[in-house]
């Protein structure tokens, strides 16, 4: 039977249609039965509509009773909104077996489910962006998308950057400690949350920001100058956010512009500071970003993670269609496409 995908657009306006077309022919090429949202297509202003076309929107998806509903894109739209979403429906939905997938903007609807109901959503591709770009979309995306939808996706693992594990980063003090069951570092269990940074830090000191202890928070961004991905960094550490979790995992940060005054200051010198600053590992090249080689991950979930010399692996077993993910069951368990590292 044909998995079934729902494409709408809680956010910014379709700009590029030929995306959109190409994404709907991809999935459709790849054995996925597409229903499109009624205004997915929509605009007003910026916007897929105006706040009540999006929040209707959002509301089919969550009652389409699809395996997946996917975003057309990110963009802006989705904080203006957050008091008004169906929060219970998409709870609901979750529950019967719908997932819902994209990045960027919509880590504020993802949040706000975390914050509000508990509920697990997925940090993945949007439609436009990944399945419709022109070419070849990238082969990990796709095959971590299919291991969402026929339920095969475990963990993923990656190589972190060698700073990470130099003298003196937390990292390394964890290491020195102890060795458990092999590895320099090994997080049993840890909520997994995060998504965009930018869209992340405005929703600190609202009824939609997780307040999640413990926790392995994964971060991106686009677009921002690094010393604006520092600023926010000092917004989320001086409000204690930082120093609760128990790993910070940083993705790609991309398509930025230095200028000449920047010195020597760059993306390396913001992960020192923030390494210089917690006691907490801080760990780096996660691939999930506005990058084309990017990872699905359950926001909600509850993870292990382990570090063995540079070798980073996230696991969190199977997660089940109840909206929470069931425990993870051994770090050397994983396996599938999500098993890619990326050097």
């Amino acid at each position: 039977m044909k998995k079934h995908i729902y494409i709408y657009s809680p956010s910014g306006a379709v700009r590029n249609k030929a995306a959109f077309k190409r994404g709907v022919k991809r999935l459709e090429g790849l054995g996925y039965e597409v229903e499109i949202d009624e205004a997915a297509l929509k605009s007003h202003m910026r916007f897929a509509g105006d706040d009540a076309t999006r929040v209707a929107a959002i509301t089919r998806a969550a009652a389409s009773g699809a395996d997946v509903a996917l975003i057309s894109r990110g963009g802006y739209g989705l904080t203006r909104i957050l008091d008004q979403l169906p929060y219970k429906a998409l709870a609901k939905a979750v529950e019967k077996g719908t997932q819902f997938v994209g990045l960027s903007d919509f880590t504020a609807m993802q949040n706000a489910m975390l914050a509000k109901t508990g509920t697990l959503s997925w940090a993945g591709p949007a439609l436009g962006e990944d399945f419709g770009v022109e070419g070849t979309p990238d082969d990990i995306m796709e095959a971590c998308f299919d291991d969402l939808t026929s339920g095969n996706g475990e963990g993923t693992g990656w190589r972190i950057g060698a700073a990470d594990v130099a003298e003196g980063t937390p990292l390394a003090a964890a290491a020195a400690k102890k060795k458990a069951n092999g590895a320099d570092f090994h997080l049993k269990s840890a909520t997994l949350w995060g998504g965009n940074l930018a869209v992340l830090v405005s929703q600190v000191g609202t009824p939609y920001f997780p307040e999640i202890k413990g926790g392995v928070l994964f971060l991106e961004d686009v677009g921002e100058h690094p010393y604006r991905i520092e600023r926010m960094l000092t917004q989320l550490l001086h409000a204690g956010v930082l120093a609760r979790q128990k790993a910070i995992v940083l993705g790609q940060f991309t398509s930025y512009t230095k200028v000449p005054h920047d010195g020597t200051f760059r993306m390396a010198t913001v992960v020192a500071w923030l390494q210089a600053r917690l006691k907490v590992p801080v760990l780096t090249n996660l691939p999930f970003g506005h990058v084309p080689t990017k990872v699905l991950l359950p926001i909600g979930a509850e993870i292990e993670l382990a570090v063995e010399g540079r070798d980073a692996l996230m696991f969190w077993g199977h997660v089940g269609h109840t909206g929470h993910a069931h425990a993870a069951h051994g770090a050397n368990g994983a396996d599938g496409h999500h098993g890619h590292h990326r050097h």
